[in-house]
């Protein structure tokens, strides 16, 4: 029931009050039509990370894969169909160096995009002419990624788009997203052509692990797809796959967010706005935290190749995983997801993993105490860092043993950063304590619901609630806020501001009035049991 309730939350859009940041890409792909096998979905739980790779022809001219066509000129479109095929040619494609990056960096699939929007096909297929086969590369690219994906261990995820503006425009139907109308006769061919095209896919390439469905309709492709690979996961179509986005707070079934590394999906040499690797690797840990996983975009250049600020990035979250991938893989969400900038996810209910995001400034050799309030010691309790032994640290002779001890105030763990990781001793990612045979502090953590807002002559009234409100050791509430900066910008954007702590009404409800104009983002607090929990973060537009 409340899982529901999260994502009701994220669908309600006004425009005037609050709205929750996943309408800000739509999410359409929640169905109750879900063939999903129980186990295949538990595989997802564990994953924490996939590849997502978006590849295709208009790569060539680096702008938006696919979407320009939508209300271009009838010249950008006869150049775009007939004249961008004839020089595509990703003779440097390597596909089995980019599996043993991706599973270096911790990825356990990948999904590439078959077919884009545009309809040009990355198969040999008997559909269309407008595919890869028909470019002077010639030969069947994914055929080259699926052996080579297999080859190093990872499972095979394909992308596919059953909009197909190159079918639109054979049809002399205006290329939109919005606005296809079509008669009975041309819908059937339609439909047809998507189911043809599917079957090739699911029958011409082995065994296929993930389908992730990008446009309508979807239900075609999940009734062809799931009937003759039963075992396939369908992510987009069948469970929620938030774009561009993180949810604000926990989720327990099934999710991942398709993320890009910069603000494009394909390749775009110029204008483009990359993430560091500190927040990627941030992102992967969020997710993992609320109990999802990161399915991380890349886009080759036109030959095939990676870009190197690709690359750097994927050697970054590989060198960071390596050390700490036991906080990453088959781990569930905690009592609570993060305690300032400390995240966390456990195993058994009785390993957690403290995860220090802010650890830039922590020099190396430095001791540093942190105070866990949402777990308790017990007789069998045991401190790591991981990746470090935690008895010597190079050219030294200091003390860098783990210790603990239990306080009025929460669990306080000492460690210091005694591991070289970089030539300058300047290793700006996160940190991962380990806490053996510990209980967190609380069965039940409250559910923390952030409302909506009232514009007033003082300011904006922002409303909160707990769901399951029953005085379980909560008395005060709070808001914190931050300037809203984009749908990509906001994904590292930067601090929150935290509102006075006020009283919760008897039933469960707090609300605050403070002065603000603009595009904020915020969201509620509450604070059980000397514990910080959090609700789903909403966008005020003024």
């Amino acid at each position: 029931m409340y899982k529901k309730y999260f994502w009701v939350l994220l669908l309600f859009v006004t425009a005037i009050k609050a709205s929750a940041q996943n309408d800000l890409v739509k999410d359409d792909n929640a169905s109750n039509y879900n063939l999903n096998k129980p186990e295949r979905e538990l595989w997802l739980k564990n994953t924490g990370l996939g590849l997502f790779i978006h590849f295709s022809m208009d790569g060539q001219l680096g702008v938006v894969i696919s979407h320009s066509l939508v209300g271009a000129s009838d010249d950008y479109v006869n150049r775009y169909f007939n004249d961008l095929p004839k020089t595509f040619d990703p003779s440097k494609f390597d596909p089995h160096q980019i599996a043993v990056l991706a599973k270096l960096a911790g990825m356990k699939y990948i999904v590439f995009t078959t077919k884009h929007h545009s309809g040009f096909c990355m198969w040999d297929t008997k559909t269309t002419d407008f595919s890869i086969t028909h470019t002077p590369y010639k030969k069947d690219l994914l055929k080259e990624f699926v052996d080579a994906t297999r080859e190093v261990g990872l499972q095979v995820g394909f992308y596919f788009s059953p909009e197909d503006f190159n079918f639109l425009r054979d049809h002399h139907i205006p290329i939109s997203r919005t606005d296809v109308k079509m008669d009975a006769d041309t819908r059937k061919e339609y439909d047809n052509y998507t189911r043809q095209q599917c079957e090739e896919l699911m029958t011409n390439y082995g065994k296929i692990g993930v389908l992730f469905i990008d446009g309508d309709p979807k239900e075609i492709v999940k009734q062809i797809c799931w009937k003759l690979q039963p075992d396939l996961l369908i992510t987009r179509g069948a469970i929620k796959t938030p774009e561009q986005i993180m949810p604000g707070a926990m989720i327990n079934e099934p999710w991942l967010s398709c993320i890009t590394m910069g603000t494009a999906w394909g390749y775009q040499p110029t204008n483009e706005r990359y993430k560091t690797g500190n927040q990627l690797i941030g992102l992967l840990i969020e997710a993992r935290a609320k109990g999802g996983s990161l399915l991380l975009n890349v886009g080759p250049k036109p030959n095939g190749e990676l870009p190197i600020e690709q690359e750097e990035r994927l050697r970054e979250m590989s060198a960071w995983y390596f050390i700490n991938r036991e906080c990453i893989d088959d781990v569930r969400s905690w009592v609570v997801s993060k305690e300032g900038d400390t995240w966390f996810t456990q195993k058994g209910g009785h390993t957690l993993y403290a995860i220090v995001t802010e650890a830039k400034d922590w020099k190396e050799g430095t001791r540093k105490t942190f105070v866990i309030r949402s777990a308790i010691s017990t007789a069998k309790t045991q401190i790591s860092v991981l990746g470090q032994n935690s008895e010597v640290i190079e050219y030294k002779n200091d003390d860098v043993s783990c210790r603990y001890k239990q306080t009025d105030k929460g669990l306080e763990v000492s460690v210091v950063k005694a591991q070289r990781i970089y030539d300058d001793h300047r290793w700006p990612n996160p940190v991962v304590i380990k806490l053996d045979n510990v209980d967190p502090v609380f069965k039940e953590a409250v559910l923390v619901e952030t409302g909506d807002t009232s514009p007033g002559k003082s300011g904006v009234t922002l409303k909160g609630r707990i769901v399951n409100y029953k005085n379980l050791s909560v008395n005060k509430a709070r808001f914190d806020y931050r300037t809203y900066q984009g749908q990509v910008e906001t994904l590292y954007a930067g601090k929150w501001t935290a509102t006075q702590w006020i009283n919760i009404k008897p039933d469960g409800s707090f609300e605050l009035t403070i002065p603000l104009k603009g595009s904020y983002e915020y969201k509620a607090v509450v604070m059980q049991t000397n514990v910080e929990i959090e609700g789903e973060n909403k966008l005020l537009k003024q």
